[in-house]
């Protein structure tokens, strides 16, 4: 899920962003990779699944042509699976403690949560948004307002001219588009409490208003930037297994380990982050030196597989996207092979014009499927194995499934410098995926989660 914010920040302030308690940092930190538990949606299975490929070809039009931002040893927290296509940890912010579910984002870089008594989310159609989980800053003896003066303030003091040794006023509010869907707020200091660990000055949003959102839970952004989660944590590098969803909120859960250790993860194939364009440098960008549907190597062009200093091409990685997406050359290469190994089965139209997702196919009959893999060979030598049902989504109850990646319907947008595919959560389930911040790399293997 990739923001973009009016705020201006420094990279190379990004080690000053937080404090620890603790002399002695754990090696590492696991949290439960888990979601609180919540009703299932209350529309049916086909208006529900139309709604999450709406929302993923929206969130993949904004990576591509949105405006980006200018701006223990091992800590394991559980990491749940949604039943809107979204990962959760759990956080706690405050003095008490105030617990709360975030979304797991690697292509986004802020941290914030639903905020005040006041906080009001406008068409958060997924959602009770009089019913929302809010983060009280009242109720917190170690809630500090960020000051503009603060060098952690990402606005500076706009409005004292210049002139910020002498201004008393508060940083900037924020805006933070995703997608379609948007959140506005101001910036606070608290207290993150984490097992073994607790994290003094820690920036977090104050998000006062949302707009749009599939999901009115707090969001926690991994992108590479000094607002991001394991940033502010110090860590050198963090990792999850996403639990497959299948849509349905669910109960059990994986982890998300935070490590303070640096070097090889036992069993790990890895692939270097490669250059970010200048305007999007808070993603997790790859290079691809082919991928495959079956045993078939696809003839894609290289200019589609790494990105240019002009900011085209390139393959990254979202967790915060659900079925991901492909350029439109592509996705054509990709689709034209795919339609020619499942020639067997019947092609379904009427689905595909539902849904918005292209081939469809009615599987009335059969009682096997054979639908390929999708490979993806990565630089370094890192390779990703897709099942097929990892990238192909079965509606419910009726016998019907379609190739669930998103892309252009508008031609027009090839034109435009963009990267040219996104890996979104629903094919790295059952991966073990590490982002080595320390070595600006990316670790895989394939585990069940």
């Amino acid at each position: 899920m990739a923001s973009s914010t009016l705020l201006l920040f420094s990279v190379f302030t990004l080690f000053f962003l937080a404090s620890s308690s603790e002399e002695n940092i754990p090696l590492t930190i696991t949290l439960p990779l888990t979601s609180t538990f919540t009703s299932k949606p209350s529309m049916n299975s086909t208006v529900f699944l139309q709604e999450l490929a709406s929302a993923s070809m929206s969130r993949a039009h904004y990576l591509k042509n949105g405006n980006s931002p200018n701006n223990s040893s091992r800590i394991k927290t559980p990491l749940f699976p949604r039943s809107y296509g979204y990962h959760t940890i759990p956080l706690s912010f405050g003095t008490p403690p105030q617990k709360l579910s975030y979304l797991v984002d690697t292509g986004s870089h802020v941290v914030w949560a639903p905020c005040t008594t006041h906080y009001k989310c406008i068409n958060c159609s997924l959602s009770d948004p009089k019913n929302v989980p809010i983060f009280n800053p009242q109720l917190s003896t170690s809630s500090k307002t960020l000051s503009c003066k603060n060098p952690k303030c990402p606005g500076g003091c706009p409005s004292c001219n210049g002139n910020s040794k002498n201004c008393s006023h508060a940083c900037p509010p924020y805006h933070l588009q995703y997608g379609s869907g948007a959140e506005s707020g101001y910036f606070l200091l608290e207290n993150l409490h984490l097992p073994g660990k607790t994290i003094h000055n820690f920036l977090v949003g104050c998000t006062t208003t949302g707009f749009r959102e599939i999901s009115t839970d707090a969001l926690a952004g991994f992108g590479r930037s000094m607002f991001s989660l394991p940033v502010q944590m110090g860590v050198k590098k963090f990792a999850y297994c996403l639990n497959s969803h299948y849509f349905d909120d669910t109960r059990n859960s994986s982890r998300l380990i935070f490590d303070y250790r640096d070097g090889d993860t036992k069993g790990l194939s890895y692939t270097p982050f490669l250059n970010n364009p200048p305007n999007r440098k808070i993603y997790y960008y790859l290079g691809v030196k082919g991928m495959m549907i079956g045993n078939k190597l696809l003839a894609i062009p290289s200019k589609y597989l790494a990105p240019g200093s002009d900011g085209r091409g390139g393959v990254m990685v979202d967790s915060g996207d659900t079925y991901g997406y492909m350029t439109r050359p592509v996705f054509k290469i990709v689709t034209n092979e795919l339609k020619k190994q499942m020639s067997k089965y019947r092609r379904s139209r009427e689905v595909e014009k539902a849904f918005g997702f292209t081939p469809c196919y009615n599987f009335t009959g059969h009682k096997s499927l054979k639908i390929p893999n999708l490979i993806y060979h990565f630089t370094g030598g890192a390779t990703m194995v897709v099942l097929g049902k990892r990238y192909f989504t079965f509606l419910p109850r009726i016998p019907f499934g379609c190739f669930s990646v998103s892309t252009d319907t508008d031609k027009t947008l090839e034109v435009i410098p963009a990267l040219s595919i996104i890996l979104g959560n629903y094919m790295q389930v059952n991966h073990y995926i590490e982002f080595d911040l320390k070595n600006n790399r990316l670790g895989l293997r394939p585990q069940t989660c």
